[in-house]
């Protein structure tokens, strides 16, 4: 469903920017013969600079290769064709030691020290206490902690946080993870627009204003801005949105089997006396059998084994949990030796052993996770993690069968069955999200406050202007790891490395964009469309196109691609172009129509079971509500 959404909405995006273009003459042959030879080549730098927008927004809708990597691939374009971008190598390589850059790559690490020190999971803890089992309630308190905590460290580290603790909640309390779901992932976006540390968005967006029209952010200069926008959207979601998010997983049981209708998938049988298969090792029989049946766990006179089973000789009373349908079920065992326990329906229970540390957990996909694309086959998940996969979430749709051939994507949630160990080595991997609630017993007020403290010293620092906020962070990460709050090794576990590359990549387009006179045509191109209309329309026109791109390509992609545009537009015009640079970064955090916009509505799509019109249902009101509400209160807090 969201590779069709995806085609479709990349085909309308394309043939509308096409149709800008195209409404210029710049490429029509009439045109062209009119034009001086100096006007020729002007027209040439930008028709070259917008087809590489425009294949750029193909390649990133489409996703051919990560999104890090096709950004990788633009420095390298940008100076092959330097006789019309205007790029040098020292310009295409600039995104990689720019503020912005560092300082978004030490966002990840301060994040991750908040995270080691345990005051989220500490504040998700009592949540429940707060809440009880009130779904409105839980709407509400969670949306207003997550939204906070956003406010100061990177919003995407929070939802990874947050979505285990919130998922165990809806267990708990028997609500449906799908009403609370969406909130969180929101309200972080919400939150992130409050002070200038809030998202990677705000930083970048900072940098290019800084750039354009030498007025860069401020810790928080946009603060009553982000209150009012913030306030708005939780009194949205607790009232109209509340009523239009669907309950699509229900948790009538604790047991995560049963949500997942495992009972008609696991069956327990025994090795008979004279079963042919006695002496034989569980991968010899099943090497070459032509039938999607896996052995889950073995019991042998009280003591349960699992993964890696393909080892373990099979012997008379052995016992078997295989995961299979019932027919292919009854078509293996009917020659087998093997009886069917009749009376014995396989429970989360009986597969969980606590002495050994077995247990049954959920684990989600994240979009910068390194099985993305491949399949559990590819990438030998099963036999590296020694783990049983039971089944795949994708969205409300559930799989249980050919389970080693399915091709895993952001937001997938995987049903494991996990030793203790394995389960050590999942959690602290950020390649993955453990549904799996976490123990507050064993942190430390001393490592809370110390963390705490130096988050505080990095914003004190960089909204008085002592230093910049690119040293001012980096000092942060030098200090957590100097006190131990993060190892060395997660220092590079902690970085969003695609978002690293995708800044990296996309900063000298932004620069090519702005040089070669595209950003002023583009937005020729708009205000002969809206001119004649008023400002505070013009600007939310900028907001809601803004927000409509960030809803299919990422936020900091549609930053790179209309800050330029809506500074030259103002320009044009007359109005504050700081202002217009408000609105677009505002908008770019408000992908609230689509699942893929933005790497939070991602990180909940599988857990909560949702369908991507649910997004929609849900996001296009507030979106259309801010596209009216933005707009003007940066008239009143700004002018334009």
């Amino acid at each position: 469903m969201i590779e069709q959404v995806k085609k479709i909405t990349s085909i309308l995006l394309i043939t509308s920017i096409v149709l800008v273009f195209l409404s210029s003459g710049v490429v029509t042959a009439a045109n062209l013969n009119k034009v001086a030879s100096v006007k020729l080549n002007f027209n040439r730098k930008i028709a070259i600079v917008s087809l590489l927008i425009i294949v750029t927004l193909v390649l990133f809708i489409w996703e051919p290769l990560p999104i890090g990597i096709i950004a990788l691939a633009i420095p390298v374009i940008l100076v092959s064709l330097n006789k019309w971008t205007e790029v040098s190598a020292n310009q295409a390589l600039s995104g990689f030691s720019n503020n912005a850059t560092i300082t978004v790559m030490a966002m990840f690490v301060l994040s991750k020290g908040i995270q080691n020190s345990g005051v989220v999971q500490i504040i998700g803890s009592k949540i429940e206490e707060v809440t009880g089992g009130n779904e409105r309630k839980q709407v509400g308190v969670i949306s207003a902690l997550t939204g906070t905590i956003a406010s100061i460290i990177n919003n995407t580290p929070v939802v990874a946080a947050f979505v285990p603790m919130v998922t165990n909640l809806a267990r708990r309390t028997k609500v449906s993870p799908s009403k609370l779901l969406i909130p969180l992932s929101y309200a972080s976006m919400l939150g992130g627009t409050i002070t200038l540390l809030g998202t990677s968005t705000n930083i970048l967006a900072s940098q290019l204003s800084g750039r354009l029209i030498e007025h860069p952010f401020g810790m928080f200069e946009f603060t009553k801005l982000g209150i009012i926008v913030f306030v708005v959207g939780l009194l949205y979601l607790i009232t109209i949105g509340y009523y239009l998010i669907p309950e699509r997983i229900i948790y009538e049981a604790e047991d995560l089997m049963e949500g997942y209708k495992m009972d008609k998938f696991l069956t327990e049988v025994e090795i008979k006396e004279e079963s042919p298969l006695l002496g034989k090792s569980i991968g010899e029989v099943f090497k070459d059998l032509d039938k999607d049946l896996d052995v889950i766990q073995m019991t042998r006179e009280g003591e349960q084994f699992m993964e890696p089973l393909n080892v373990k000789t099979i012997r008379p009373g052995d016992h078997l949990v295989i995961k299979a349908n019932q027919k292919t079920l009854l078509d293996f065992i009917e020659t087998k030796g093997i009886r069917i326990l009749p009376d014995i329906e396989v429970s989360q229970k009986q597969l969980e052993d606590a002495v050994q540390g077995q247990k049954v957990i959920e684990m989600v996909v994240p979009d910068n996770s390194f099985i993305t694309g491949q399949t559990i086959s590819d990438v030998n998940f099963l036999e590296r993690y020694d783990a049983s996969l039971l089944a795949i979430r994708h969205g409300e749709r559930t799989s249980h069968g050919e389970l080693k051939d399915f091709t895993l994507r952001a937001g997938d949630v995987l049903l494991l069955l996990v030793t203790e160990d394995t389960l050590d080595r999942l959690d602290d991997n950020t390649n993955f999200i453990i549904e799996e609630g976490s123990e507050t017993s064993d942190y430390q007020l001393e490592q809370i406050f110390i963390t705490l403290g130096i988050v505080g010293a990095v914003i004190t620092l960089a909204s008085l202007n002592i230093i910049s906020i690119a040293i001012a962070t980096l000092g942060g990460v030098i200090a957590l790891v100097a006190t131990n709050l993060v190892k060395p090794k997660e220092v590079y576990e902690a970085i969003n490395w695609e978002v690293f590359f995708l800044l990296a990549g996309l900063i000298p387009l932004g620069g090519a964009i702005q040089e070669t006179g595209t950003a002023k045509y583009i937005a020729t191109q708009l205000l002969s469309i809206t001119g004649s209309l008023p400002l505070v329309v013009i600007l939310g026109i900028f907001y809601l196109f803004t927000a409509i791109l960030t809803n299919v390509i990422s936020n900091n992609a549609s930053v790179v691609l209309m800050i330029p545009v809506a500074v030259g537009a103002a320009n044009q015009i007359g109005a504050n172009p700081f202002a217009f640079v408000l609105a677009v970064t505002f908008a770019a955090s408000s992908a609230f129509a689509s699942p893929i916009g933005y790497q939070t509505n991602l990180m909940v799509y599988g857990p909560g079971g949702y369908k991507f019109r649910d997004f929609l249902l849900v996001g296009a009101p507030l979106q259309i509500l801010l596209s009216i509400i933005v707009p003007i209160f940066i008239s009143f807090f700004w002018g334009i």
